[in-house]
């Protein structure tokens, strides 16, 4: 039986296993996602008990070789506070994708990062950051598993975008000039490019959020469409609560 200690992890949902014991799926840096048995965790003296929340740095202690692996230990890092209101909404939201679209023990650890960097947005950054750490991530998390086409170049052709021109992201077509089949109004081409820039920065995170920001009202429906196509569903359960609490 392997033993990992000391692995920085974020925990991404948790159910019942039994009358005392809980399944967690947790993402980690160097493993990937994966699937815990958190022994003993439902009962009033477990230690589990007030480390395993959601949104929080975690440093995990499991050992196991099958697909559900066994939780020897938890700490939590501190240093952050719990996001709030909207911000804890979104913050399920990036643990909806995360779980819907990384398999498990397939490690991301720039990933894992970029995750960590959005977290500590939504608990301590301004109102107006929500939505660009949001889309930064969705832009990451898309690159990371492929998902992502090159955004410098008209996907079709491979030539480069034209600066003054629209182009839309298209979930089975990549970069397409807006205007074509299937393409709505989407970014200016010099738009495109920057992001792609970003996202080739050692920091790209940081970087993706600075752009976000002005283009986060165009960029906002085309990742949609692209994460929905792939997440196989019209909407996502956290988006769906999202705006039922806004029609309230």
């Amino acid at each position: 039986m392997r033993r990992i200690a000391n692995e920085p992890a974020y925990l991404l949902h948790r159910y019942d296993w039994s009358e005392s014991s809980l399944i967690v799926e947790v993402f980690t840096r160097e493993h990937g996602r994966l699937a815990l048995v958190a022994k003993g965790a439902k009962r009033p003296s477990s230690n589990f008990r007030p480390v395993l929340l959601p949104l929080q740095p975690l440093q995990l202690a499991f050992g196991g070789d099958a697909e559900i692996r066994t939780l020897k230990g938890a700490e939590w890092v501190g240093g952050q506070v719990m996001p709030i209101g909207e911000a804890l909404l979104a913050g399920f939201y990036l643990n909806e994708l995360l779980l819907r679209l990384l398999a498990r023990d397939d490690p991301h650890p720039r990933l894992f990062d970029a995750y960590a960097n959005a977290v500590a947005v939504l608990a301590s950054g301004p109102a107006g950051a929500l939505e660009p750490a949001l889309r930064a991530f969705e832009l990451l998390l898309l690159r990371e598993i492929g998902l992502l086409p090159a955004l410098d170049l008209e996907t079709a052709t491979q030539a480069p975008l034209q600066p003054d021109a629209r182009y839309s992201l298209l979930p089975e077509a990549g970069i397409a000039r807006s205007g074509t089949a299937g393409a709505r109004a989407g970014l200016m081409g010099s738009q495109w490019e920057a992001l792609q820039g970003a996202l080739d920065e050692p920091a790209p995170f940081t970087a993706a959020l600075a752009l976000a920001g002005a283009a986060a009202g165009d960029l906002k429906p085309q990742l949609r469409t692209l994460l929905n196509y792939h997440c196989g569903t019209g909407t996502l359960r956290t988006r769906q609560l999202m705006m039922d609490l806004q029609g309230l």
